[in-house]
This record gives C-alpha cells, sequence and structure tokens, in this order.
C-alpha cells in the first residue's frame, strides 16, 4: 500500500533510534508487555554495546513497539521485540519485522535469529507467519514464575533465499 493510500494517522509511522531519553517512555510499555522485562540497566547496556535499537512511532511520537538486535559476522540476532500493549493486534509487530529484515539486509547479514518463550504461541506464530522456522530448544533458558525456568525456542529467517 503506497503512503498516500495509508489512512492519515499512519502516513506519519516511522522508526527512530532508541536514546536514553526515550527510556522514561519505554520501561513502562516493557513492564506491561512482559513477566520479566528488560530493566533500564538491559538498556543501556545494549546502547552502550552499539546494538540496534529503533522505535516505531506515529505522528505524535507514540511509541508503537520497538526492537533490539545484535549483528555478529553475517547474522543479526533479535533481543528484544515488543509491541506496546495498547497497540497490539494491529499488525504492528509485523512492521518492526519488516523494518528489522530490512536494516538486515542493507548489511548483508543473510540470518535473522531469535528465541521466544514455548509459551509464547501468539509471538511464535506471528514469527513463523514472516518466515521464521523452527530450528533447536534451549532447555530452561528463560526465567518463570516461582524460581522455575521455561525453555525456548530458537528460530532462525534466511534473509536471502
Amino acid at each position: 500500500m503506497s503512503p498516500a493510500r495509508l489512512p492519515a494517522d499512519q502516513q506519519a509511522i516511522r522508526f527512530v533510534p532508541l536514546t536514553e531519553a526515550w527510556l522514561d517512555t519505554l520501561l513502562p510499555v516493557e513492564q506491561q508487555a512482559y513477566s520479566h522485562p528488560w530493566t533500564r540497566g538491559n538498556f543501556i547496556d545494549a546502547l552502550a554495546a552499539g546494538y540496534e535499537a529503533q522505535l516505531l512511532v506515529d505522528s505524535e511520537q507514540q511509541l508503537l513497539g520497538y526492537f533490539v538486535a545484535m549483528t555478529v559476522l553475517d547474522e543479526v540476532h533479535l533481543l528484544n521485540l515488543t509491541v506496546a500493549p495498547a497497540h497490539q493486534h494491529r499488525g504492528w509487530a509485523r512492521v518492526i519485522l519488516d523494518g528489522l529484515a530490512l536494516w538486515s539486509r542493507q548489511r548483508q547479514a543473510a540470518w535473522l535469529w531469535l528465541e521466544v518463550r514455548t509459551s509464547n504461541a501468539r509471538a511464535r506464530s506471528i514469527y513463523e507467519k514472516h518466515g521464521f522456522q523452527q530450528i533447536a530448544e534451549r532447555k530452561n533458558y528463560y526465567p518463570a514464575a516461582d524460581g522455575q525456568r521455561e525453555h525456548a525456542i530458537i528460530m532462525s529467517l534466511n534473509l536471502w533465499p
């Protein structure tokens, strides 16, 4: 769909770099979205390490979602992808994944990798619809309730099929 055919409120949707100035806006979204959210320190460390961190915002600078990813040789590893709970079920995860894939291809990456909780069926479905394939499972990867651990599904996407 061309920008001219998008509804007026969606024409100014864009990616902007995550900076520390955005953290007070981002952290409540992260805390609403996850049982074990990233901390301010996690985001600051990711920025200091030079990881790619982009926000998807609307024309009023309202945060729709974001991703954090790191490049290793010819691969990109998605570390965090979040759609603000108030904006879920509107296709923003696909937009964020498209933006990440484009950014990755511009850096000549061959693969995108991620881990997702085995219990997160909705995210797994989104990734599968985007072309990610389940590769393996990491046992006891994520923290869970009551000091337990949850397995992660490792997924990958070939960026140059």
